[in-house]
């Protein structure tokens, strides 16, 4: 009966919150900006400390997922606010600190009952409302935190360094290691466990994997970490799991039970016999305690494992555009120049949440601070997804993922087309182009032919370097009308 009563309450009190809020004007769009900005701190907080801990516990960490996601949500809206207003002052070539005249203006844009401007704003206020209850949840959460050890951080894990961390996976990398270190009751006699990691082509499924299995913890537990791709383990001969293995980590002194972790990178599509056969072979030679952890781009594999899958998924907007800003900026306040955090939010929105085209970009942004050289920039990426809409009726990125040619441009000469024929990884032991991208795209460097740049080289194991085959073709001029297409990416319309 208590509960009962209980529930009737809540709910009617609920009800007349809700009522209350309604019959209430909007509070001014400046406080709005403040309390939100108050909260963010707050979750940015508790995010950065449960970051530095061994949480083991899966309901935690679901929490501390919601909470991460929220708040790249309310970043990307705060910022959209501050500077959706700047749109034709970025036409200025003249980089200034905000004036409060400017501070009047963007306040000016949410005044209206209706617009863009009103809608950004009850989403700020959906956001607000949500990290509070978010964050008031998870107070018993916060007194846990304390109960979990700190880990060994390396410097290319903290979180604040972007550009040598593993961005947006840290829940992940946590359930993987939890699933390494920790062993289900009754698993040993159902025979190994293995878990899938899937995800789409350059989502980073090899990235977390090494992660992971850098951890000091990791390298504590188990013996052996040993690498296996679909081409070994598919050869006929293959008749025991040793042959197609490749070492990648030894430890004879901390574990004496020679536990062996096995990592099988699936390229394609596989058959069932495949797998059978070197699940076979593989409980022959790894000893108890053993354990698997196969990826793949096909879901299939999900059906293989001992445990819940792991689906990676390409970042979100809001977590985009989080990264790509830190990474324009570097230790630079966005809010000192908001008509240049316009443009890169113009730029981000454009690159269709590339990864390697983000890192490219934002280099080539941090190096050349001047709005001239951004606005430039931002055009070109307009002009480029224009052309590849007009020629081919879909997003240079998209042909890119599928390694298909796709028209891009330089910026030194507009009547010259660069087109990016393919492109190919290669590990940190094989040799890279001396030319980078950015090089031929925003400089005056002109190779001629087909010829081979660097696009990106990640900073963070297994430190897999891109590379490009490009080449570049002089525009011709026609007076043949194209047929127009129209394509749109996070709202705006390219035709």
């Amino acid at each position: 009966m208590e509960i009962f009563l209980s529930a009737v309450l809540g709910e009617l009190t609920t009800r007349s919150i809700n009522f209350f809020i309604s019959e209430c004007p909007q509070p001014p769009a400046l406080d709005v900006e403040d309390r939100l900005q108050r909260v963010l701190l707050r979750a940015q907080v508790i995010i950065e400390e449960a970051m530095a801990r061994q949480i083991t516990n899966q309901a935690m960490l679901q929490q501390l997922d919601m909470l991460r996601d929220t708040m790249y949500r309310g970043c990307y809206l705060l910022d959209t606010f501050r500077f959706q207003s700047h749109k034709e002052d970025a036409k200025d070539q003249t980089v200034r600190h905000p004036s409060l005249l400017s501070k009047v203006n963007y306040v000016k844009d949410f005044c209206f009952p209706s617009g863009e401007g009103t809608q950004i704003l009850e989403e700020m206020l959906d956001v607000l409302d949500s990290l509070r209850s978010i964050i008031l949840d998870a107070n018993e959460m916060v007194m846990f935190l304390t109960s979990y050890t700190r880990m060994y951080r390396e410097p290319y894990s903290m979180h604040l360094l972007l550009e040598n961390c593993m961005f947006g996976r840290q829940m992940e990398a946590q359930h993987v290691t939890n699933f390494l270190l920790h062993t289900r009751p009754g698993a040993a006699d159902e025979g190994l466990e293995v878990l899938p990691i899937v995800g789409p082509v350059r989502v980073g499924k090899s990235t977390l994997v090494v992660h992971v299995c850098n951890d000091r913890r990791v390298h504590d537990y188990f013996s052996e970490i040993v690498f296996l791709s679909d081409h070994d383990f598919r050869d006929e001969k293959l008749t025991t799991f040793r042959e197609g293995c490749v070492m990648k980590y030894q430890n004879c002194d901390s574990n004496k039970d020679g536990r062996v972790l096995a990592v099988v990178e699936l390229a394609g599509d596989f058959s069932e016999g495949d797998w059978k056969r070197l699940y076979s072979a593989s409980k022959q030679y790894l000893p108890s305690g053993s354990k698997i952890i196969i990826t793949s781009r096909s879901d299939n594999i999900k059906n293989l494992g001992t445990t819940r899958a792991i689906t990676l998924k390409f970042l979100s907007r809001e977590e985009y555009w989080y990264y790509i800003k830190t990474l324009a900026f570097g230790s630079v306040d966005p809010k000192t120049y908001p008509r240049l955090a316009h443009l890169a939010m113009e730029i981000a929105r454009a690159m269709k949440r590339s990864f390697i085209g983000a890192n490219i970009t934002a280099c080539a942004l941090r190096e050349n601070f001047n709005i001239r050289f951004w606005s430039k920039v931002q055009a070109l990426f307009r002009g480029i997804i224009q052309k590849n809409v007009s020629r081919f009726g879909e997003h240079p990125y998209n042909r890119l993922v599928q390694n298909r040619p796709a028209t891009f441009g330089r910026m030194a000469t507009p009547s010259e087309d660069l087109v990016i024929c393919s492109q190919y990884q290669c590990s940190s032991q094989e040799e890279v182009p001396k030319i980078k991208i950015q090089d031929v795209m925003y400089g005056s460097v002109k190779p001629h032919g087909k010829f081979e740049v660097l696009a990106w080289k990640s900073p963070v194991p297994p430190y897999y370097s891109y590379v490009f085959t490009c080449e570049i073709q002089e525009l011709k001029s026609t007076g043949a009308k194209r047929k127009r297409s129209t394509i749109t990416i996070d709202g705006v319309t390219y035709c």
